[in-house]
């Protein structure tokens, strides 16, 4: 992580704002955080679909102030956004098949909720300085890889359509209400406190899930080609961005180390965990339908700009990963 003092400076002693804050990156940002003597309050609807889980603050629940609050509830919005510093803004839906089968809900969080949450900022708290958490997924199927940031925003789902209008709405209200937003746009994100109960955070949690439960996991295609971010790299990320005045109103890519295929993962996996067993399958029709096929992040804008860089090899991710979840699991299935 960027030097401790550096981000001490920025947050001690300062009111922090996390949406979403009780579920997977967000209660990592939370933890950092505390760590930094940051006075964090934490917003979540604790939905069993979107990832909140309590166990995630374990060790640090005593030091944060916990809303149970659903950011589609407007009314709430202007009186918890007041008076904090810093927003990080990670409250979504991310399942890109519970997008496609109730779009409606996906449209509400995603979308609506983002452009009430800005408002209560623009008319409550302009000077708060926030981070929206976007994703690679609004690119849709790239026409080359790395992908930078001038690559065209084509999503292949709702859920793409629905984060590619939360991010266009903190970039307008920063260049046109002065509300000082920067939006990261992450990659495959792994690491202790993923949802591992289904997939609707990310496939890697259920393949964890059923090797340290002793079945075989399923591998859809194999050879698309993909990149991940450990989540203290992602962290590290997200509060640079906010600490950073040159970060204002820009759009950065996240990375990670070189990328691999799917089945180079599930082999990889199998060895750190000392054993287990995968099955190659072809994509399920309703699945394929919004694959994105290969895809790795041209992270080269963010090393420039804020000297941010993916820490932590893919190994290194994984054992960590594992190790948590062989202790953990029974709180997360």
């Amino acid at each position: 992580m960027a030097a401790p003092h550096s981000f001490r400076r920025a947050f001690s002693g300062k009111r922090v704002l996390i949406t979403g804050g009780l579920g997977f990156i967000g209660s990592n940002l939370a933890r950092a955080l505390v760590a930094l003597d940051a006075r964090v309050t934490i917003i979540d609807s604790m939905i069993p679909e979107y990832g909140g889980n309590p166990r995630n603050l374990a060790g640090i629940a005593s030091q944060v102030k916990v809303h149970r609050t659903d950011v589609r509830e407007h009314a709430e919005l202007a009186r918890l956004v007041r008076r904090q510093d810093f927003l990080f803004n990670l409250a979504g839906q991310t399942s890109h098949m519970d997008s496609m089968t109730d779009p409606e809900t996906d449209l509400e969080i995603n979308c609506r909720a983002q452009l009430a949450l800005l408002e209560a900022c623009r008319l409550h708290n302009p000077g708060v300085r926030i981070v929206f958490a976007s994703t690679r997924q609004i690119y849709g199927r790239p026409d080359y890889v790395p992908v930078d940031e001038r690559h065209p925003v084509r999503p292949v789902d709702v859920n793409g359509i629905n984060k590619a209008a939360g991010e266009g709405f903190h970039l307008l209200y920063s260049r046109v209400h002065g509300i000082r937003a920067t939006a990261l746009r992450l990659t495959n994100t792994i690491g202790p406190r993923m949802r591992v109960k289904d997939a609707r955070q990310t496939f890697v949690g259920v393949w964890i899930r059923r090797l340290i439960e002793g079945e075989a996991f399923e591998v859809w295609g194999g050879e698309q080609r993909r990149d991940f971010t450990y989540v203290d790299d992602a962290v590290e990320a997200f509060l640079l961005a906010a600490a950073r005045e040159e970060a204002v109103g820009e759009i950065f890519n996240l990375g990670g180390p070189p990328p691999v295929t799917l089945n180079e993962l599930a082999e990889l996996l199998v060895e750190i965990n000392g054993g287990g067993s995968f099955v190659v399958r072809d994509f399920p029709g309703e699945r394929k339908k919004i694959d994105i096929g290969d895809y790795y992040a041209d992270d080269r804008l963010i090393r420039k700009k804020l000297g941010w860089k993916p820490r932590t090899d893919l190994r290194a991710a994984l054992e960590q990963t594992v190790t948590f979840y062989q202790r953990e699991l029974r709180h997360y299935v």
